[in-house]
């Protein structure tokens, strides 16, 4: 097996370089790495991940705190998973994954925190080591997340030029900035077009938009579309009508957000603001790394912009 020896003399650079080389490369000249590097592939040599940390003082881990109920029918935190682990993987971390049901044990060089409310900001910021959160925030911590606002802007944008008269926003019934900004972007939308608004909020569960449906038949306009602020309420919403065998999308429009699974599955599949839930993952990971390489120096903020992903919940005859 190659040793970091047998790369210096492959490359004629001292020990001292080859180390520069695989810990800090931003130190070293373009002409130095090429030849170390290509003094590695040569020898096929693999540097000593574990001897590294020990050296760095870095456990090579990152923790991943999912804080609320990570529900199996649907692929979203799947799809934030294999994008933070992507990266991760290429830069030679382990991922360890932490729910509200079990317990942070053991040390880590950093955390990406999700699911988040806002009785958790205090612990949160009494952390050690660096930390970055999925979903935006109004904490001064450094966060990744859907422009929310934007996505639901266009949503309302979309459903207006399809000649809805009627738009009402189904929102979350939570005090959380995400929810703010995706009612925002409706009250942007609707005051630009000079439109009435109207807004209803739930929990988060399908069955309280389709009872919600059920109970106020006999009160709903035909010619109305559903901005709603989870798939999961756009899906309710879908339920609750095709019990009346509403005609959807003629008389009643839905669109959803999130675009991970329930869009799909829904008859008709739902229009949806989709979320680039892979890539959110690894500009996660990115931020937090850049976070711990400069000392936990604040990276910001990293707002992606969504998708309006069409379907047979809204009409689409007016683009």
């Amino acid at each position: 097996m190659a040793t970091l020896s047998d790369v210096a003399k492959q490359a004629n650079v001292s020990k001292m370089t080859v180390s520069r080389v695989i810990n800090h490369p931003e130190q070293v000249r373009d002409e130095l790495k090429r030849s170390v590097f290509e003094a590695m592939r040569q020898l096929d040599y693999r540097p000593n991940v574990a001897a590294q940390a020990l050296v760095n003082n870095r456990t090579q881990i990152i923790k991943l705190f999912i804080l609320e109920d990570m529900d199996t029918t649907e692929p979203y935190y799947m799809n934030l998973l294999a994008g933070i682990a992507k990266k991760l993987g290429k830069e030679q971390y382990s991922l360890q994954l932490i729910t509200e049901h079990n317990f942070d044990i053991g040390g880590c060089d950093g955390y990406i925190i999700t699911g988040m409310r806002h009785g958790d900001y205090e612990w949160i910021r009494n952390l050690e080591r660096p930390v970055v959160l999925f979903g935006e925030n109004r904490e001064n911590f450094d966060f990744c997340d859907t422009n929310n606002q934007l996505g639901v802007k266009m949503a309302t944008d979309y459903a207006v030029k399809q000649g809805y008269q009627t738009i009402e926003f189904i929102g979350m019934a939570v005090k959380e900035p995400f929810e703010y900004s995706r009612e925002a972007g409706y009250m942007m939308s609707m005051q630009q077009h000079r439109m009435n608004t109207v807004i209803h909020r739930f929990n988060n569960h399908s069955h309280l938009t389709m009872d919600y449906i059920q109970r106020n038949w006999g009160t709903l306009h035909a010619n109305t579309c559903y901005i709603c602020a989870s798939d999961r309420l756009a899906f309710g919403i879908e339920k609750g009508l095709s019990r009346f065998s509403a005609n959807i999308p003629i008389d009643f429009g839905i669109i959803g957000f999130d675009g991970v699974f329930l869009n799909q599955v829904a008859t008709p599949k739902i229009t949806t603001v989709q979320q680039p839930i892979f890539e959110l993952g690894l500009r996660c990971a990115e931020m937090l790394l850049a976070k711990i390489a400069s000392g936990g120096q604040a990276q910001g903020v990293c707002q992606l912009v969504p998708t309006l992903s069409i379907a047979g919940s809204t009409r689409n005859n007016i683009v």
